[in-house]
């Protein structure tokens, strides 16, 4: 029948567990009457895995554009499993709202590609602070505790991964280090070439020899 298959790949996920991570979370202060109700869901939700205050560092920045280079100063010092990025930007009446939510998920991304620890992108961007409000713990649940979830999963499954690739990297480091090795083809007495004896100077007897001729002359 079609659609059935006898593989049974490996599926690696993370779990919802916060034991021995240590997640960061970039917070910005401009829209603070919505960005501190995305926190305290993050909170929420590490609290509700196991995490203790001592697993979390909160860093608070101006604005949605410096969560980028907080986050990555954060990522590049080694001491984070995954950092949450908190802000909103409101719709306003020029294009300043266009440029601010564009280069704000791009500097995420690239945070997170360049130092490997995944970054949570939690900025709202909203055409009013209505829809804001709305997913910052009303009417539409709070999207900081889902992105404490996103946090404490994808902090749980680089673990795995990088516990996964480790057995293959030192195997793989062994082999290539051990050079190939051919056996060269034996050569019959009848034909092997007759190699003269070739004496060997050593460094004291060639200055002998030099003090010898010098004598000499």
């Amino acid at each position: 029948m079609r659609g059935e298959t006898k593989l049974k790949p490996t599926n690696i996920k993370g779990d919802l567990s916060a034991a021995e991570l240590h997640i960061g979370v970039v917070v910005s202060q401009f829209n603070n009457f919505i960005t501190d109700r995305l926190l305290a869901g993050a909170l929420d939700a590490m609290e509700r895995a196991g995490a203790a205050e001592s697993q979390i560092e909160i860093v608070r920045v101006p604005g949605a554009l410096e969560l980028p280079i907080a986050a990555k100063k954060l990522a590049q010092t080694g001491r984070f499993d995954s950092i949450i990025c908190v802000g909103c930007v409101l719709r306003g009446e020029t294009s300043h709202y266009d440029v601010v939510v564009s280069e704000t998920a791009r500097g995420v991304q690239l945070a997170q590609l360049d130092t490997g620890v995944p970054l949570i992108f939690c900025v709202l961007t909203c055409d009013t602070l209505e829809q804001a409000i709305n997913r910052a713990g009303l009417k539409s649940g709070n999207k900081g505790y889902e992105a404490g979830l996103g946090a404490i999963e994808m902090g749980q499954l680089m673990r795995k991964i990088g516990a996964a690739a480790k057995p293959a990297s030192i195997s793989g480091m062994a082999s290539a280090a051990r050079p190939a090795t051919a056996s060269a083809p034996a050569i019959p007495d009848a034909v092997a070439p007759a190699v003269p004896a070739v004496r060997v100077a050593k460094p004291v007897e060639v200055r002998r020899g030099a003090e010898r001729r010098a004598r000499r002359r």
